[in-house]
């Protein structure tokens, strides 16, 4: 089972002006009321979203928009909720022209112009056309085959809440489970154990970023070792292009701006990742300027920013990471993530491993 199978859904997103007959079309598509409709001018406000099942297809987001001409006093702002759909879109379907239809191109996302009285099966059978085929992808990549015993290293602090794992790490431990390989499982306590237990050492040790060190030192230099967040950097993201915006953490000075990017919005604790470590780790090196974006609320303007840190994007889409990728590269300004900027700060970069 691949990545796309079950990490992602195809995001469908439908663009057009107030009253054009976006929610109609949602509604008709998902055989029910997803989104409110009637004759007043902007009644679809904040972007709606509805996961489905679609023939031919398989999981999918389905996302009603704002019109694009709303022009209410909020019709500004629900523009730009509307253009900031484009960044996690894999098919546009654009109801009358408009320059998102254009922008949308431009990005290479495919486009579907539709025409009102187009029927659902026609419209479905043209997005199916539009998905490009994907090749299958792993998260452990190249780093393991069927056979090889893999040991997890997986801290359970207050952001693994009683009962369950994290969900990055249910994702690699399901996926090495579907590659035949033999995962074992350890919290950081437990290593030394674990290590011990093992008749050879395991073909690769994947932990949590912020217990590197720890691990590193458990282990021969010549053991293959990565993390949960380097995994997903490599597999949502550019992970060349990552290792390359960890960098510009050297270059930060008193006063710096760093944008810390959550795809997710969780409420933070004092054991969080982007809230609290992270910082704390870059306020030993200089006394920057720490901002978080969490959700949606990626800035329009990234140029005041001196370096952007991404989470791991566990929750998000590979659609949406390049999409922000590429407006902090078009702005001049590195990026990096989680896994490989904790990597960098504690001089482990060169000592992992990225698919």
């Amino acid at each position: 089972m691949g990545l796309k199978q079950y990490m992602e859904r195809i995001h469908i997103a439908f663009f057009g002006p107030t009253n054009s007959g976006k929610s109609t079309l949602v509604n008709a598509i998902a055989g029910q009321q997803v989104s409110l409709v009637s004759d007043v001018p902007g009644t679809t406000t904040d972007p709606v979203r509805k996961l489905i099942e679609l023939p031919g297809l398989g999981p999918c987001v389905l996302i009603d928009t704002a019109g694009l001409d709303d022009t209410g006093i909020l019709g500004s702002e629900r523009q730009r909720l509307t253009r900031a759909v484009l960044d996690e879109t894999d098919v546009a379907v654009v109801l009358q022209m408009s320059d998102l239809g254009t922008l949308a191109s431009q990005a290479g996302i495919p486009v579907i112009h539709y025409t009102r009285g187009e029927s659902v099966e026609s419209l479905l059978r043209r997005i199916r056309e539009a998905v490009p085929e994907e090749e299958q992808r792993y998260l452990t990549g190249n780093l393991v085959k069927a056979g090889d015993t893999v040991l997890l290293v997986m801290p359970q602090d207050s952001e693994a809440p009683k009962g369950r794992l994290i969900l990055p790490q249910v994702q690699v431990l399901r996926e090495l489970l579907d590659r035949g390989c033999n995962p074992v499982c350890c919290t950081p306590d437990s290593l030394p154990s674990a290590l011990a237990a093992l008749k050879a050492l395991p073909a690769l040790t994947i932990t949590d970023s912020q217990v590197f060190a720890l691990v590193n030192r458990a282990l021969p230099a010549t053991a293959p070792l990565t993390s949960f967040s380097v995994l997903l950097a490599a597999a949502k993201g550019d992970a060349a292009v990552f290792a390359e915006g960890a960098k510009a953490i050297d270059r930060l000075t008193r006063g710096s701006r760093v944008l810390i990017a959550e795809a997710c919005t969780h409420v933070p604790n004092t054991e969080d990742i982007g809230r609290v470590k992270i910082p704390a780790l870059l306020r030993k090196k200089a006394d920057v300027q720490v901002e978080i974006a969490a959700g949606n609320d990626f800035p329009e303007d990234l140029t005041p920013y001196d370096l952007i840190i991404h989470c791991g994007a566990c929750v998000t889409t590979r659609t949406l990471v390049r999409a922000r990728t590429r407006k902090a590269l078009l702005s001049g300004v590195p990026i990096t993530n989680y896994g490989i900027a904790l990597a960098y700060l504690q001089g482990m970069l060169d000592r992992i491993v990225i698919p």
